[in-house]
């Protein structure tokens, strides 16, 4: 076997919780006929050269394609080929499932990730993969995306580990296990975010002892957690309509409802601390006319400007009809109430909670306040709107007042009893190891 080693990138796209698998056709010199993601040979640095792999083969254009994750490279040895492969993974979110195929690929299709455990892949695909999927610990470190997105996240691990147990033959006893302590963690990784946990508990009561009944399940949630997302958004949509609107964070929700309405202008607070406004009022910049400004201006800019409503999203909504989310929405509410504002909150009905607890995050003391003195300092990620504040929760089953929005708690809350006879609080091992995992990826965040 040569020890001479062959770099190539391998691209896997994803797009709401699928990837793009293509076979592989004759005018390629390796591996005809089998599935893989998007690669070629790494001439030169990888990180551009996959670029141009996502352009030439599938049509992706750089502005479409958002990298999420370089992983480690991976050693396939081919004794058949006398080659070893050096493999770069890439993971890529693409805006669409539009895909312009090379001559290289007779076929592509979108598949959930598991899919490569059962087709006829090129060697050392799911190790790639695996290089570059979500993880606990990715999604208790990720302050750039909102919650909905990291619920979908919490399912492909799930999707995942079960399809890896499946392919193994795991006796339907260990798999319930090793998955539900799983489920478990996800559970505790953001407890800021209710649709993480109500979409987890979903997966798990709908699902039987077994490695299949579980993958299956996870892969259901992520359809149905797609879909009623998709379903809020149209309905914030029709509600904006062709209205001036002003918003704050990042909600995928809210970005897809403003994308699809036709606002006659929209006005974005710069969603201190993150900054995630600054990237969203560059996406609506193709939709309306967008103007970026500070979170202290919010009050400003609806005293003085012709805002017809607020629109936000939600990490949670109360069983109360109290709104958790990102720091500066109570003040936004407090301002708009003032100046008789309707304050509208878009999110699907996973975004409730089963109860009234808040659970609220912290940022970078540093991002506040890094000189010496010896200053107390607060950066709160998170706050919490009265529901009087609010004018309507919107979802994909219409506008909920908070009657409403205690029904949907009692729903949710029957999800859970899937862990009845569980230990919620788990056991100190498995706490102390998931929470030096945390630490260090909080760590690593922060740097």
């Amino acid at each position: 076997m040569t020890d001479e080693e062959t770099h190539v990138v391998t691209a896997f796209a994803r797009h709401d919780g699928h990837v793009l698998l293509c076979r592989r056709s004759e005018h390629v010199g390796t591996y005809t006929g089998r599935w893989g993601a998007i690669s070629g040979y790494a001439e030169g640095d990888p990180d551009e050269q996959v670029l141009v792999e996502l352009h030439e083969e599938a049509g992706f254009e750089t502005d479409a394609v958002d990298l999420v994750r370089a992983g480690s490279t991976v050693d396939v040895r081919d004794d058949d080929l006398d080659t070893h492969w050096v493999v770069h993974p890439y993971l890529f979110d693409v805006d669409d499932r539009d895909v312009a195929v090379s001559e290289e690929h007779e076929a592509c299709e979108w598949v959930h990730a598991t899919e490569m455990l059962r087709r006829d892949c090129v060697p050392g695909l799911w190790a790639a993969y695996e290089r570059v999927a979500p993880s606990v610990r990715s999604i208790t470190a990720d302050d750039e995306h909102g919650a909905a997105a990291l619920s979908v996240r919490a399912l492909e691990i799930l999707r995942d580990r079960a399809g890896v147990l499946r392919a193994e033959g795991a006796s339907p006893e260990a798999a319930t296990d090793e998955v539900a302590d799983l489920a478990r963690r996800l559970c505790r990784a953001r407890p800021s975010m209710a649709v993480l946990e109500n979409r987890v508990n979903r997966a798990m009561a709908t699902a039987d002892a077994d490695a299949a009944s579980l993958e299956t399940a996870a892969m259901d949630g992520i359809n149905r957690a797609v879909r009623v997302d998709v379903d809020a958004a149209e309905r914030a949509a029709a509600l904006v309509g062709d209205r001036t609107v002003l918003t704050l964070s990042r909600s995928g929700t809210v970005l897809r409802a403003l994308q699809e309405a036709n606002p006659t202008a929209v006005f974005v607070a710069e969603s201190r601390p993150g900054n995630e406004g600054v990237g969203v009022a560059e996406r609506l910049l193709a939709d309306a006319p967008t103007t970026l400004h500070t979170d202290a201006a919010v009050g400003h800019v609806l005293a003085t400007e012709d805002v017809d409503c607020v629109l936000v999203g939600a990490d949670a909504v109360l069983a109360d009809g109290r709104v958790v989310n990102k720091t500066g929405t109570r003040l936004a509410a407090v301002a708009a109430a003032h100046e008789e504002v309707p304050f509208f909150v878009a999110c699907a009905t996973d975004k409730v909670r089963t109860d009234d607890t808040v659970n609220l995050e912290s940022g970078r003391r540093s991002a506040v306040y890094d000189g010496s003195a010896p200053l107390d300092v607060t950066n709160p990620t998170f706050d919490v709107t009265p529901a009087h504040l609010v004018d309507a929760v919107v979802t994909e089953r219409g506008e909920l007042d908070q009657s409403d929005v205690r029904e949907v708690a009692d729903e949710l809350a029957s999800l859970a009893t899937w862990d009845d006879d569980a230990d919620r609080e788990a056991d100190d091992d498995g706490d102390a190891a998931e929470g030096a995992d945390n630490d260090d990826a909080s760590a690593a965040n922060r740097r």
